[in-house]
C-alpha cells in the first residue's frame, strides 16, 4: 500500500514502525459547536483508512482527541451561562451521534485534553529545561520556535519568510513574534489548572502533544487531519514534540482537502454553512458518506445538493443490483453449465482493480468505478437467459455477495439490507418531493384489494391516483412496488 505523505511530498509505500501493528493518530475536534461536512470529510477519511489497515491485517490502535478546553468553548459556555465541561460534553455527544449515523466507527482511544494536564506541564517544563521555551512575567510559556532548527519542514514554510511583516502586539511578552503559546495565563472568568507559571490552561497545539505521546509509541506511524492543520497547528506539534523527546513525531502525515459549499469556501459569514444535521434532514447518512468518498482524499471537494441527488442515484444502483443479484441466487431451479471464461476474468480484472486503487493512496474514487464496473457485469449476467440460470453463475453471484461484504467493510457503504435500505431511499425520497407517504401506501393497499377482488376498474383508478401523484407502480412475481416516476 501507498500512501502520500505530507512531510515528504510524495507517495511512499506504508511500512509501519513496528511490522503488522499500526498506531495512528487523527485530530479530532473542538467541542463548541455542532459538526459540520468538513468534520464529516476527515472523520469518513480516517475511518476508511483505519478500516482498509484492518482489512489488510494490521492491529491499528487509532487515537482520535477531543478539545475540551478552549477560547470558543470558553466563550459558548459564559454566553450559556454553563461551564466548559458542559458545553464540551453537549458537542462530544452530539459528534457521536453524527458519527455513528454517518457509519463512522469510533476510535479506539478517545482522550480529552482535559484528562492530560498533567503531561502537558510535565512537557512545558521539559521544554524550559532545554531551553526551548520560557515563561513570562504574567505567567504565559512560549516556544522559542528559532530554538528548533526544523521548523517548517512539514508546511514547506522558510522561517525567515513568516518572519517578514511578523509583530508583537501591544501587551505580548514574546521574545520573538513566531513564537508560539504553550501555556496561557488564566484570564478572570476562565478555568484554570494550578501550574510552576502560576494559574493557566495549555495551548491548543501543546494538547495533540501530550496525548498522542501519551497512548501511542513514537514515531507516531500516521499522524492526520485536515489540510488546514498542517500549518501552524501540526508544524507546532513537530517543534514542541521533537524538541522535547530528540524523537521523530511521526512517519507518515495525511491530510485530507477541503470542503467547499458551491464552489465557495464554507464560512458562517457568507451563510452557506452546513452542519452534517442540516444535511441529514433531507437526506440518508450513507448517500453523505457515499458522496465524500466519490473523491479522492486529497482533492478539494464541492459540495451541493445537486451533488448529493447524484450520489443517491448511483448508491441506487448499486443496492438495485445486490437485491436482484440475492434474489437470482435464492432460485431453487439451476442448470449444469460453466461460467465463460471471459465473464470470470472481467469479474476477477474489476475484483483485482478495487484494491489495486486502495492501495493506491487510498483512491476511493478509483475503487468506485470498479465497483460500478462490476454492477454493471453482474447486471448483464443476469439479464443474458443464456446465462443466468447456469449453475456456474449461481458461484460467481456468491462470489459477488462476498465481496460486496468487504467493500462495506472496507468503504462502511453498501452494507445494509438491500430492499430495506431502497425502500428507506425512496421514502426519503418522497418526502423531499412533497409527496405525501402515508396516502401512497393507502393507496397501493386499495390497489391491490381491487385486483384481488378483480375490480379492474377501481385498480387502474387508483393507478392513475397514483401516477397524478408522481408515483410509478411496478407489479413484480412478489407483489406491487412503488417508487417515484
Amino acid at each position: 500500500m501507498q500512501l502520500y505523505n505530507t512531510m515528504t511530498r510524495r507517495k511512499e509505500n506504508f511500512e509501519p514502525r513496528q511490522a503488522g501493528r499500526v498506531g495512528m493518530y487523527a485530530c479530532g475536534i473542538t467541542a463548541y459547536d455542532l459538526s459540520h461536512i468538513g468534520h464529516a470529510r476527515s472523520a469518513v477519511v480516517f475511518d476508511v483508512l483505519n478500516r482498509y489497515l484492518r482489512h489488510l491485517g494490521y492491529d491499528v490502535t487509532f487515537v482520535r482527541n477531543f478539545t475540551d478546553v478552549d477560547d470558543k468553548i470558553i466563550a459558548r459556555a459564559n454566553r450559556e451561562n454553563r461551564t466548559c465541561t458542559e458545553v464540551a460534553e453537549t458537542y462530544i455527544v452530539a459528534f457521536h451521534e453524527d458519527m455513528d449515523r454517518l457509519n463512522v466507527r469510533r476510535a479506539d482511544i478517545e482522550p480529552r485534553a482535559t484528562e492530560y494536564i498533567a503531561d502537558m506541564q510535565k512537557l512545558v517544563q521539559t521544554l524550559i529545561d532545554g531551553g526551548h521555551a520560557y515563561a513570562v512575567p504574567s505567567g504565559d510559556v512560549y516556544f522559542r520556535v528559532r530554538s528548533f532548527p526544523g521548523y517548517g519542514k512539514l508546511s514547506g514554510r522558510d522561517i525567515d519568510d513568516l518572519r517578514s511583516g511578523a509583530r508583537i502586539a501591544i501587551g505580548e511578552e514574546k521574545e520573538d513574534p513566531l513564537d508560539f503559546a504553550l501555556w496561557k495565563a488564566a484570564k478572570p472568568g476562565e478555568p484554570f489548572w494550578e501550574s510552576p507559571w502560576g494559574k493557566g490552561r495549555p495551548g491548543w497545539h501543546l494538547e495533540c502533544s501530550a496525548m498522542s505521546r501519551k497512548n501511542l509509541d513514537l514515531p507516531l506511524d500516521i499522524h492526520g487531519g485536515g489540510q488546514d492543520l498542517i500549518f501552524p497547528h501540526h508544524e507546532n506539534e513537530i517543534a514542541q514534540s521533537e524538541a522535547s523527546t530528540g524523537k521523530e513525531l511521526a512517519r507518515f502525515w495525511v491530510h485530507n482537502g477541503f470542503v467547499q459549499i458551491n464552489s465557495e469556501k464554507m464560512s458562517k459569514s457568507l451563510n452557506n454553512f452546513k452542519t452534517i444535521r442540516d444535511i441529514l434532514e433531507h437526506r440518508q447518512p450513507e448517500t453523505l458518506r457515499f458522496f465524500l468518498l466519490g473523491k479522492h482524499y486529497r482533492s478539494p471537494i464541492d459540495f451541493s445538493f445537486e451533488g448529493l441527488d447524484e450520489s443517491e442515484r448511483a448508491l441506487k444502483r448499486v443496492y438495485e443490483c445486490l437485491r436482484d443479484v440475492r434474489t437470482a441466487r435464492g432460485r431453487e431451479s439451476w442448470k449444469k453449465g460453466e461460467t465463460p471464461a471471459s465473464v470470470l476474468d472481467e469479474f476477477e480484472m474489476l475484483e483485482k482493480g478495487f484494491f489495486e486503487a486502495m492501495d493506491d493512496d487510498l483512491n476511493t474514487a478509483g475503487a468506485l468505478g470498479h465497483v460500478f464496473g462490476m454492477v454493471r457485469l453482474m447486471n448483464r449476467v443476469l439479464e443474458d437467459k443464456s446465462l443466468r440460470n447456469k449453475d456456474g453463475i449461481r458461484d460467481l453471484l456468491s462470489r459477488f455477495d462476498a465481496l460486496a461484504a468487504s467493500w462495506a467493510d472496507v468503504l462502511g457503504v453498501f452494507g445494509a439490507e438491500p430492499s430495506a435500505f431502497l425502500e428507506e431511499l425512496r421514502d426519503t425520497r418522497a418526502v423531499r418531493a412533497g409527496i405525501d407517504v402515508d396516502k401512497v401506501v393507502k393507496l397501493m393497499a386499495e390497489r391491490a384489494d381491487a385486483r384481488a377482488a378483480r375490480d379492474f376498474a377501481r385498480s387502474d383508478a387508483t393507478r392513475d391516483a397514483l401516477a397524478a401523484m408522481g408515483i410509478e407502480v411496478r407489479d413484480t412475481p412478489s407483489g406491487a412496488v412503488w417508487d417515484i416516476a
